[in-house]
């Protein structure tokens, strides 16, 4: 008989209880664990404390718990009171230098081939078109895999819900003097897709002129559909899995042989893989739209996706249109209105709800999608909308001098200008279903970063936390926040610097 289920929301200690008796619910385990970590963050003699800084003459990365330095050469662990040392690498050359790298964690529902495979590791590329997997708890070599001698890979990127991930080469462009010689280039560049747990190779396929037009800037895998950027303000996406039906010639399997290399085995230097997608005719078009900055989103439920037109007049807009038959939602035209310098910001709530969240200086509005009953058109709708707390009196643009002169100002105070209260950016803590949200203010001379946790149902603000650190908007700023801690990686001029909060009992 499974155990009564309370209503109502438990406290901490009746939630540890519960676990100490042996009293379980298939599944919940890890939600009450979340559940007593949120209690306990949110009691009022928690605090987040600054724990650590480390600067750097290169990029930082933060990436699950772990912290990056020297190009992922360096590792610190942040489970600790204050990050650790997990390992560092030995030096490596120019040409065996890490291009990218993505972390990778396994899935918890099946049984894999090898132990290593159940563990996080760090896939990472090397400017020498080596693929290296290695573990993200030692930095143990765990795999290798040659790519090719004839195309430079240099980019990965996740097709998550597919669990694969591609390798993207440089894009080919002409030389001045081919130019001249009226020698066009055909292929724009190449893409390398692999599947995770195990890893092995689905294929590598051309990006050519001939199949997808002129004009290509780039393209992604994304959810299971290969998105071509276009120099015309275009993104166009196709079935990658049609793709492979249909032009896929060989199989191939990491440290196997195959005929398409003569014999050789894939993934060995310097034979590495093989093209064995191999597009003969234009693929069908699945969807298509015309966008500025050739950025598109699809999300929500029922699907919908959002873009900006490519017209002067459209510029500060987002339009958000059913993916089925591209009609506009009630209420699907989204303005701020604001006039800054960083445009606001917009993207699909990544809790999976299908909510919309939109980012401007002064608001934050949380979005959501509702199916009309009067037919198939959807309409938007506010859930709810946070504000920042300003001075509502409009400035005078006429300054009277004291000798009686009357001054004009020529410009209006900008709504991201730094010396007022100002949104800078939002995080989803999926674990703890928290919105983190960073409020800037310079009103004092020196500018000031605070971080407000707001519960992600509601909306309703649960507490702040103040960065000890100044947050100067001149430089470029990330933040995570990641269940007990809070990471902040800012650069200034040439040098970067990562702060470290963590959850602690308040000194006060």
């Amino acid at each position: 008989m499974a155990p009564h289920r309370r209503k109502g929301a438990g406290n901490s200690t009746a939630l540890l209880v519960r676990r100490s008796t042996g009293i379980r619910e298939a599944g919940t385990l890890i939600r009450h664990n979340m559940k007593v970590l949120r209690g306990i963050m949110l009691q009022d003699n928690r605090g987040f404390i600054k724990a650590w800084s480390k600067t750097s003459k290169s990029t930082i990365t933060y990436e699950n718990g772990k912290i990056y330095f020297e190009n992922y050469q360096n590792c610190y662990s942040c489970v600790h009171s204050a990050p650790q040392a997990l390992y560092k690498l030995p030096k490596r050359s120019k040409l065996e230098k890490f291009e990218d790298a993505l972390l990778c964690q396994s899935p918890l529902d099946r049984t894999l081939a090898f132990p290593s495979d159940h563990k996080p590791s760090l896939l990472a590329l090397t400017a020498n078109n080596w693929l290296y997997r290695l573990s993200a708890e030692t930095g143990e070599e765990l795999q290798k895999v040659y790519l090719s001698s004839n195309h430079k890979f240099r980019y990965l990127g996740w097709d998550v819900s597919q669990e694969m991930f591609y390798v993207k080469s440089v894009q080919n462009k002409e030389t001045s003097l081919e130019r001249q010689a009226g020698i066009t280039r055909d292929t724009v560049m190449h893409l390398a897709i692999f599947h995770v747990f195990p890893l092995q190779i689905v294929g590598i396929l051309e990006i050519s002129k001939k199949v997808f037009g002129n004009g290509v800037t780039d393209v992604v895998l994304s959810q299971g559909v290969l998105v071509v950027s276009y120099s015309n303000k275009s993104v166009k996406l196709y079935s990658f899995e049609r793709i492979i039906q249909s032009y896929l010639t060989e199989k191939l399997t990491l440290g196997k042989r195959s005929s398409l290399l003569e014999g050789k085995t894939v993934g060995d230097a310097p034979f590495g893989i093989p093209v064995n997608i191999q597009i003969t005719d234009y693929p069908p078009v699945l969807f298509e739209v015309s966008c500025a900055n050739n950025c598109v989103q699809i999300g929500g439920y029922p699907w919908h996706y959002i873009y900006t037109p490519p017209h002067k007049k459209d510029k500060g807009t987002h339009h958000i249109c059913s993916l089925m038959d591209s009609t506009m939602a009630v209420n699907g035209i989204q303005n701020m209105n604001c006039c800054s310098l960083e445009s606001d910001g917009i993207f699909f709530h990544p809790d999976d709800s299908g909510r919309i969240i939109h980012v401007g200086p002064a608001n934050i509005n949380i979005l959501k999608i509702l199916q009309m009953t009067s037919g198939l058109q959807s309409k938007v709708v506010e859930d709810f909308s946070m504000k920042t707390h300003r001075n509502n009196n409009p400035t005078s643009q006429v300054t009277v001098t004291s000798s009686g002169r009357t001054v004009k100002r020529r410009f209006h105070q900008l709504d991201d200008d730094p010396d007022q209260e100002t949104f800078r950016m939002v995080e989803y803590e999926d674990e703890l279903d928290l919105l983190a949200v960073v409020v800037t203010n310079g009103e004092e001379g020196e500018g000031r970063a605070q971080i407000r946790l707001h519960d992600n149902q509601s909306g309703q603000l649960l507490r702040t936390v103040d960065l000890v650190e100044p947050w100067d908007e001149t430089y470029r700023h990330e933040l995570f926040f990641d269940k007990d801690t809070i990471v902040h990686i800012e650069q200034k001029n040439t040098n970067f610097c990562c702060h470290v909060y963590k959850l602690q009992a308040d000194r006060k």
